[in-house]
């Protein structure tokens, strides 16, 4: 019987034989490539991810889970060793905690929650005339809130900043990609893993349920998110990254590829 591990296993060779033929695919069709990439991808890791949760006892799939600071896999997809990360843990566990700086920086720490969004949207109505950059530092959290805070951020024409022993994870980069201008340290932390849910204590033929709408919600997710990368510019190759990475480990990003990838307008040292 095939294991979670090695099902695993096929998609990421799989996955980079895609990357491997996106990078020769011309930029008319690249787009095309690898949202389908992405649409098949997504399906084919819920689905081994929702096995692995049924297979436990009394599990089901449920609410996204906390966010969490996974360590560096060496074991893992050939992503970039972590850099060091200076904030506190119990910082960015908290909920986000939005202030406005000098110089023209708003700064968002912690954990993106539900809610979040409205919040930031709140504080660029109140005192959005004095923010020039948004300065990051989360280990991520709610997709949908971090779209919308990265859909207003491109809006308005702001900057985006990840400093050095900073962390951006899971969902936070899709804010970071919104920034007319991104900047980023050599040094800051940067990664992506593939869109979860969690294990609750519940009936397994309602988890089976709860398993298709989320593959239904993951895939208009990811959509949603390939047209927000390539409407701020970013090359949606980069997400292709997330869906190859198990939701306990991040794909850190190397300077190179933040370049490459347009994921950043310019690296800085601080």
């Amino acid at each position: 019987m095939k294991t979670a591990a090695n099902a695993r296993a096929e998609n990421t060779t799989f996955y980079r034989r895609l990357l491997h033929r996106a990078a020769a695919v011309d930029d008319g069709n690249i787009l095309r490539v690898a949202f389908f990439a992405l649409l098949i991808g997504t399906a084919s890791v819920l689905y081994v991810d929702f096995r692995e949760l049924t297979e436990s006892e009394g599990s089901a799939l449920a609410m996204p889970m906390q966010p969490i600071l996974p360590p560096y896999d060496p074991e893992g997809p050939s992503e970039g060793a972590r850099p060091n990360i200076t904030t506190s843990p119990q910082v960015l566990e908290q909920p986000l905690e939005i202030a406005l700086g000098t110089g023209g920086q708003l700064t968002l720490t912690g954990s993106i929650e539900l809610g979040s969004a409205t919040r930031f949207a709140d504080e660029i109505a109140a005192r959005g005339e004095y923010v020039q950059t948004v300065v990051l530092d989360s280990p991520g959290g709610s997709v949908v809130d971090a779209l919308a805070i990265g859909s207003l951020i491109h809006e308005k024409g702001l900057g985006t900043k990840v400093a050095a022993g900073s962390l951006c994870a899971s969902s936070c980069p899709i804010i970071f990609a919104s920034g007319a201008t991104r900047i980023a340290s050599p040094e800051a932390a940067i990664g992506v893993h593939q869109i979860y849910a969690a294990a609750l204590s519940g009936d397994p033929q309602s988890a089976l349920r709860v398993a298709g709408a989320a593959m239904s919600d993951a895939q208009t997710t990811t959509a949603e998110i390939i047209s927000h990368l390539t409407k701020t510019g970013v090359d949606p190759a980069l997400w292709l990254h997330a869906l190859e990475t198990p939701p306990d480990r991040l794909y850190y990003f190397t300077a190179e590829e933040m370049t490459r990838l347009k994921l950043v307008t310019q690296l800085a040292d601080n």
